[in-house]
């Protein structure tokens, strides 16, 4: 069953943690990638040219060229009081690779804030969480921000049905990312399933799209 209180689904957690001990040396991995190309780009040619190539490849994997968005249909056996309580609590079941990671979750009058901190505590970022009711063409919406910037709007409508509960889910990122981001969007679409299905819920379906930024 869905988690109904504040505190952080212990099962969604640790899905969380899993993809997220992946996910660090995947990253460093890149950065690494990253470092070598320009290196030998320095060694191997003479410095003009090679100051060139290794500002060339550093814009291109940076550069936040790609948007994502998408929508997603979830099922769960919980009523749909228990849904909606998930929904706008601290840790909405579509969050989980941000409070089930984040060093602190701390209840707001309207969401929640995360505090994550990475590179071994070297660098952090603050996301927050605001949610609404009662907006157009839905239930919710969820409005997150990372450090004030905007980062994604989720439109959330739950219905009810003779023998489940169904919830319809409409994202849209408004944060783009580099080509250095790419592996980490993919490997969290790999762990998202096994996440909500650990808070009690089934997608049904999911169609996520990558593209270009206009």
């Amino acid at each position: 069953m869905p988690s109904t209180s504040t505190d952080r689904p212990s099962d969604a957690v640790t899905v969380a943690e899993r993809y997220q001990r992946i996910e660090r040396p995947l990253s460093g991995a890149v950065a690494l990638l990253v470092g070598a190309v320009v290196a030998v780009a320095l060694l191997y040619f003479s410095l003009l040219p090679g100051l060139i190539v290794a500002i060339v490849v550093v814009l291109l994997v940076r550069v936040p060229l790609f948007e994502t968005r998408g929508t997603t249909r979830l099922s769960t056996d919980a009523p749909p009081d228990d849904v909606r309580r998930d929904v706008v609590s601290a840790t909405p079941p579509f969050l989980p690779f941000q409070w089930g990671v984040a060093d602190d979750v701390r209840s707001t009058a309207d969401g929640a804030v995360y505090d994550l901190s990475y590179l071994f505590g070297l660098r952090s970022i603050t996301m927050e969480l605001e949610t609404h009711s009662d907006v157009d063409d839905a239930d919710h919406r969820l409005v997150v921000t990372a450090d004030g910037t905007p980062w994604a709007t989720y439109d959330v409508s739950i219905s009810a049905r003779p023998d489940e509960t169904v919830v319809d889910v409409e994202w849209t990122s408004d944060r783009r990312f580099g080509l250095n981001r790419l592996p980490q969007w993919l490997l969290a679409e790999r762990y998202r399933i096994d996440a909500l299905a650990a808070q009690g819920y089934t997608v049904v379906g999911r169609d996520a799209s990558l593209s270009l930024a206009t």
